[in-house]
């Protein structure tokens, strides 16, 4: 008996093996490296269970997607409001195949099915939602001034550039969807930091940009520490604008003290409820907007008919 026994416990451990986590690059200029800091931790959810293996970004990360944005963005903002109206479209319907599958990620990260349900169904309508306000902001936000002298006086809004984003931690998907998407519509590229308790989202999320026709470099994504990466964002002389969505007032003092160093837009969205629809609004993409004026002189024909 005592022989069977140990075959049979022989036999056990032979059959028996460890789960190999899937590891989660990053996404940088339309590549999916791993972090040259070769780091990474276990996302893990309530229960302890471990999910995957999570890359944690470091500066140089930072300086590399800075880069890739910055490369990007001329192309991107100066093509045509129409065409990035259809790439948003794109990056919908490239989600809405991949329902299921992020579906079971958000429950892995603790949600029940009908919240998974929902933030996934909600984040697919907010893409086509700034889809569709991305030829026709413009037309909304831009003006014709009264001016005292014979000359045209137009405003109109310009992108910013490179965008750097601390995307909201208490969700894993809605709240990065509404903050890539209007930044984007309005011509901007993006360096993003994803949730650091939910990231699972995150990457796949950058999988559908990549399989979609948005152009490398326009939106990079990067998993990690906010308050490690924080600095280094918000101090990198080649970003345009911080978007910052938590509370931490130590974090937001740090990223305005950083941001000044080259004066810098810091948007901050603290409260903003993103499974709400009143948190998807053009004037998103009018934060991340500059308004520039032209001005533009009126032919005018002199007593002698002379014109000037």
């Amino acid at each position: 008996m005592a022989r069977k026994e140990l075959l049979k416990q022989a036999a056990s451990a032979e059959t028996a093996r460890l789960e190999v986590l899937k590891t989660y690059k990053i996404y940088i200029g339309g590549q999916f490296p791993r972090t040259e800091s070769g780091r990474y931790y276990i996302a893990t959810n309530q229960k302890g269970k471990k999910l995957a293996n999570i890359c944690l970004s470091s500066r140089k990360d930072i300086r590399d997607a800075v880069e890739s944005a910055r490369n990007a963005f001329g192309s991107w903002s100066t093509r045509a409001a129409f065409n990035r109206g259809q790439i948003l479209y794109r990056m919908a319907e490239m989600l809405e195949g991949r329902k299921d599958q992020f579906i079971q990620e958000l429950i892995q990260m603790d949600a029940s099915p009908a919240q998974a349900e929902k933030e996934v169904c909600l984040s697919i309508d907010r893409l086509i939602y700034y889809a569709g306000w991305a030829d026709k902001y413009q037309q909304v936000m831009s003006s014709v001034n009264p001016v005292a002298s014979p000359h045209f006086n137009f405003s109109v809004p310009e992108p910013m550039g490179v965008i750097g984003i601390i995307a909201p931690q208490s969700t894993a998907l809605i709240g990065l969807v509404s903050v890539i998407a209007p930044a984007i519509a309005g011509g901007n590229t993006c360096v993003v930091v994803g949730s650091y308790p939910r990231p699972l989202s995150t990457i796949t999320l950058a999988e559908v940009l990549h399989a979609s026709d948005l152009p490398g470099g326009v939106v990079n994504l990067l998993t990690g520490n906010p308050s490690e990466l924080i600095p280094w964002m918000a101090g990198h002389m080649d970003v345009n604008a911080v978007v910052y969505n938590e509370q931490e007032k130590s974090q937001i003092k740090n990223i305005q003290e950083k941001a000044a160093l080259n004066v810098k837009r810091v948007l901050l969205y603290p409260t903003v409820d993103w499974f709400n629809e009143e948190s998807q609004s053009p004037y998103y993409i009018q934060d991340l907007q500059e308004i520039k004026t032209t001005w533009h002189p009126i032919e005018v024909i002199g007593a002698g008919g002379s014109k000037y």
